[in-house]
């Protein structure tokens, strides 16, 4: 049965996602934005700059090179998946989960015309867009060491936007998930920092075990430190297609999952 709404002079069929469903959820979000992005902003920032000095002098003091990059460069490249991980999924987590268990945003937003697949939409876009600006920093600031300004810099922020958007879909459907907000501890130790660490962000993998390298294949973040360096030093080839392909894959997936279960929380 297709659904029909009635507007002055015509009949037009609703759109699976309204643009200013997500046009509105965005306002909401930005009102809020104004408000409290100098603290936001501090934390997305300084902690990826805090493991760049911290490792890059440390590691770096005795790893000069990694290939033929220097490592400072390498692990600069390699911090930008990371700031876009911990952008994207905490808030994904823990912020979704107050605005749906303690302040009933969620609630009010559905006596709009707006549905939980264009929330869930909202939320993850706007979250991934920031995700995608702040893992900028950790580039700048290898670049403050060395690293060489190149076009493929350009391609970050969409890479960190895809990817992020990914681990936000992800982040909504733990929160949708767990009992408590305690629960994201599990989630935290058991999902979030192994992704962290196989990764390819502080050493290379190639000579990792077997079981560690394919771990890795299946860690999103792994496709999007391998995009990031590849657009950096501008080295981009086909197996870049299969990087957006898993990063691509992952976020349909997630968004699935992510809708459907905070349709079953919100509806029932």
């Amino acid at each position: 049965m297709t659904v029909t709404v009635s507007r002055p002079g015509s009949t037009d069929e609703v759109r699976r996602v309204e643009p200013s469903a997500i046009a509105a959820i965005w306002t909401r979000e930005i009102t809020l934005f104004s408000r409290y992005w100098r603290s936001t902003s501090f934390s997305a920032l300084v902690e990826p700059l805090v493991y760049l000095l911290a490792f890059g002098f440390g590691f770096g003091s005795l790893i000069a090179v990694i290939g033929d990059i220097p490592y400072i460069q390498f692990l600069g490249t390699g911090i930008v998946a990371s700031a876009v991980l911990f952008t994207s999924v905490f808030a994904g987590m823990y912020t979704t989960y107050i605005r749906r268990i303690f302040q009933k945003t969620y609630d009010s937003l559905l006596a709009a015309p707006i549905d939980v697949h264009e929330i869930v939409l909202g939320e993850a876009s706007w979250i991934a867009t920031k995700a995608g600006i702040y893992g900028c920093a950790p580039l700048l600031a290898a670049m403050l060491f060395g690293l060489p300004p190149s076009w493929g810099m350009l391609l970050v922020p969409f890479i960190g936007i895809l990817t992020g958007l990914g681990f936000a879909l992800f982040g909504i459907l733990a929160s949708a998930s767990v009992p408590s907000i305690d629960s994201f501890n599990y989630i935290t130790s058991a999902v979030v920092t192994p992704l962290f660490l196989v990764s390819g962000t502080f050493f290379p993998l190639d000579q990792a075990p077997g079981w560690a390298q394919t771990l890795a294949y299946l860690n999103p973040l792994y496709h999007c430190v391998e995009l990031v360096r590849d657009a950096v030093f501008v080295q981009l080839s086909w197996v870049d297609v299969v990087h957006v392909g898993v990063l691509v894959f992952f976020a349909g997936l997630m968004g699935w999952l992510a809708v459907r279960t905070m349709r079953s929380r919100l509806i029932g």
